[in-house]
């Protein structure tokens, strides 16, 4: 008997005690369809992933560098050289540099660790939503995030986005776990256990990219200070446990760049001092959100990088204002179920009006509110740059807030506002997706398909409301108190509940309103994820879904598509629409350049293999890519044949025909290297060329030095050695400088120096290092042209 007794009171310790709360067994039939939507989603990030290549090439080849070289990997290196790191801390290229490692060089081993993180995320959001609000709205969360756009971009893509998403969701699921715990002993531990958790998740957000990890702190801090169950003096001191957490899991690597010599690590890319703090409170920090951003490349404007936030005003870098993220491209990326989540906020605070002040739940909402809000509003006014795929930060918020938004509608469904909520809700889902739908060109169906679901969804739902012969009594939409001890509720069904006095509603009719409301609302992101999953998408800059016409918006300092290159790239074309692949006609566009030239340059972009081409320019004689206002002289064809949504600078360099980031390829009229600073292709290099950078290789630091990023990794990724991306991703940073590079040449570490990869548009203050290396060079070297590429022999010095 005293062993039963003593069995009975035994509480639970270590790790089991940080389970808290235990949520009711679920059932086959739920586990099914949580093994079906987790599965669902694999299939869309992983089928036919290796379409897109090497996705970003930027990345790739900080990954493959990394998995060679453990200094590389600690360092985020570009190049296992380590000249210098890409313009992000690094914990975004480890996943995939640990891939290659084991895997090796593939387009698989560098985009399956970010499928397997969108699967992650869904799975991670499903299981916080359910927590508070039951499996079924679980469920509709995950298959919300799981079908956005951009969420289907990112997690079938390279860049560090996936990651932070991911670490974000995990960040909210560790402070509402912490809410659950009583103000007990053993619970304050736990609790302060999860802060810490919180805590560790953010800094790897922070290090994977900055000052962006910190936008869902606000309403993280107002959720938990006000619902823990604490003293405010404990609520402080868990407070502090999570920011203490925080500092050691990104401090030490901050720590490392301040403490190493810089002699004895790479240069910190996208910096002018070499410094890392720099880095993050300037080009990465306020210089996105003032647009003051030294050193960076615009299509472009006067070079100030100004732009009146406050107006609303467009920059160098798009147009700013609150209706930014639901113009053009930007809407389609992730704003589909927008008016659901912007609605979940009201609907949802004013159901747990009465709610405790401990209330998890509404703490839930307050946290993704807070999320949505922040994130959203900066976005919105940011005047330095900011890409169309950055909206992927918005998913996870929003389609939790719509679920919670469904939940409590039919949750409430006998109240009059709530039946007159759910039939506007209804009708504006549809009216905005088909209002996105018609903003492109692809399955015009598609438009008056959402549109004719939301209309049948609430006609449905008025007919039902009007069979009540009086209104419901009201009901309390949430427990006045209890909550913490309470079992979630499962998500509302569709079961009959009789109006006071009116006729049964009828099961089926309740199911097929509920039904036609949630087509509506999904054929628009669900057709955009299959489109988007079946397209290819490489270089820097991508969107999700098919091009949108008559789009403007610059999505970034690089603006729409633009031209071709030639010896010294002259004209560049319009700015053109944000194009993927899909049915799309042949486009004319013109472009201009200042250097050398009088007259225009034209150019046309041919659609290959059902690329819809944007405007570009033609190559001219000139210098550096120019303005589009300006004149210059020559012609040249760009060819449509490659794919993806990405907006930006350059095109093919000189003879050789080398696709950019957009997979258009230029042939200009002069002797060059492979694209320009946006994108480039590692297929492109010509086996002759590899083989030629290849042989000997053992016996240098770098094959080759060439500048930009983008233009390193391409011959990086083609001969697995090491390029040195001189300048940096824009090639505007001081690493190396002219001095420098003459010295690594003396010391015989560099074997060639490969042309092309000039930085094109308006460069906005920075280092011109990149150009007198690339001149220095020119005059003291032996160049040979190999399949159109101009390379110099560093060991063959002109006598």
């Amino acid at each position: 008997m005293r062993n039963e007794t003593k069995h009975r009171s035994r509480a639970p310790r270590g790790l089991a005690a940080l389970r808290g709360r235990e949520l009711p067994r679920r059932s086959r039939a739920q586990l099914f369809s949580l093994a079906a939507l987790l599965v669902a989603t694999a299939l869309l990030y992983l089928v036919g992933l290796s379409i897109s290549g090497y996705a970003n090439e930027f990345y790739s080849a900080a990954a493959q560098a990394g998995s060679t070289n453990w200094w590389s990997f600690l360092w985020g290196s570009s190049d296992a050289g380590n000249s210098i790191t890409v313009d992000k801390p690094p914990a975004a290229i480890w996943p995939m540099a640990l891939a290659v490692r084991v895997f090796g060089l593939s387009s698989w081993s560098i985009l399956v660790p970010q499928a397997i993180m969108g699967v992650l995320a869904v799975w991670l959001l499903y299981a916080t939503v359910r927590r508070q609000f039951g499996h079924r709205t679980g469920l509709l969360a995950g298959a919300a995030l799981a079908t956005t756009p951009v969420a289907c971009l990112m997690f079938r893509f390279n860049n560090p986005d996936a990651l932070l998403v991911l670490l974000l969701i995990a960040c909210v699921h560790c402070v509402l776990r912490a809410l659950e715990f009583e103000p007990t002993t053993g619970g304050n531990r736990c609790r302060t256990a999860w802060m810490a958790l919180a805590g560790v998740a953010c800094g790897f957000a922070f290090l994977t990219k900055q000052l962006q990890a910190f936008l869902i702190l606000p309403g993280l801090a107002v959720a938990f200070l006000v619902a823990s169950p604490t003293t405010v003096r404990r609520r402080l001191l868990d407070s502090a446990a999570a920011v203490g957490a925080l500092v050691a899991s990104a401090g030490w690597w901050v720590l490392l760049t301040a403490l190493v010599p810089a002699s004895m690590r790479p240069y910190i890319g996208g910096s002018q001092t070499n410094s890392f703090l720099e880095l993050t409170f300037g080009y990465n920090g306020l210089g996105r959100i003032t647009g003051s951003m030294e050193g960076a490349v615009v299509a472009g404007g006067s070079g100030t990088g100004s732009t009146t936030i406050a107006t609303g005003h467009a920059g160098m870098w798009g147009q700013t204002g609150i209706t930014r993220l639901f113009d053009g491209v930007w809407g389609t990326q992730w704003s589909w179920l927008a008016p659901a989540a912007l609605a979940g906020i009201v609907v949802a605070l004013v159901c747990l009006a009465r709610a405790p002040r401990t209330s998890v739940r509404r703490a839930q909402v307050v946290a993704w509110g807070g999320w949505l809000v922040v994130t959203g509003a900066v976005f919105s006014f940011m005047g330095g740059t900011i890409h169309q795929y950055y909206t992927v930060a918005l998913a996870p918020a929003t389609a939790a807030l719509a679920a919670i938004c469904v939940y409590y509608l039919l949750k409430c469904k006998d109240l009059a506002w709530a039946r007159a909520t759910s039939i506007a809700l209804t009708l504006a889902l549809g009216a905005w997706s088909a209002v996105l739908l018609r903003r492109s060109e692809w399955i015009w169906a598609l438009r008056p398909l959402a549109l004719g679901l939301a209309v049948a969804s609430a006609a449905l739902q008025a007919y039902l409301w009007h069979r009540a012969a009086k209104p419901a009594r009201a009901a309390t939409a949430e427990p006045a108190a209890g909550e913490k001890n309470a079992t979630p509720a499962a998500a509302p069904s569709a079961a009959p509940q009789h109006l006071a006095g009116g006729r049964p509603a009828d099961p089926r009719l309740q199911t097929a309103a509920v039904a036609l409301a949630l087509a509506a609302a999904a054929v628009g992101p669900v057709s955009y994820s299959l489109y988007t999953a079946a397209t290819a998408h490489t270089g820097s800059i991508v969107t999700a879904g098919p091009s949108v016409s008559g789009d403007s918006s610059m999505g970034g300092g690089p603006g729409g598509r633009q031209g071709g290159m030639g010896s010294g790239p002259g004209g560049m074309g319009n700015t053109g629409s944000n194009g993927g692949q899909g049915t799309g006609s042949q486009t004319t566009g013109t472009g201009t350049g200042t250097t050398n030239g009088n007259g225009n340059s034209t150019g046309t972009n041919a659609s290959s293999g059902n690329t819809p081409s944007a405007p570009s320019g033609g190559s001219g004689n000139g210098g550096g890519m120019q303005p589009p206002t300006a004149n210059g002289t020559g012609t040249g064809t760009t060819n449509g044949t490659g794919s993806g949504n990405a907006n930006g600078i350059g095109g093919g360099m000189g003879n050789g025909s080398a696709p950019n980031a957009e997979g258009l390829s230029s042939n200009g009229g002069g002797k060059g290297g492979m694209g320009g600073l946006l994108g480039g292709s590692s297929g492109s290099v010509s086996s002759k060329l590899v083989k030629m950078l290849q042989k000997n290789s053992d016996g240098y630091r770098w094959v080759a030095a060439t500048t930009g990023s983008q233009n390193a990794a391409s011959y990086q990724l083609a001969t697995e050695c090491s390029v040195m991306p001189v300048g940096g991703f824009n090639g505007s940073d001081p690493a190396p400088t002219l001095a420098q590079f003459k010295k690594w040449v003396k010391q015989g570490l560099i074997h060639y120096y490969i042309a092309g990869g000039q930085t094109g548009g308006t460069q906005i203050g920075g280092s011109s290092a990149s150009s007198e290396i690339a001149s220095w060079v020119q005059q003291n070297f032996e160049s040979t042209t190999v399949d159109g590429v101009t390379v110099y022999d560093l060991t063959q010095q002109i006598s």
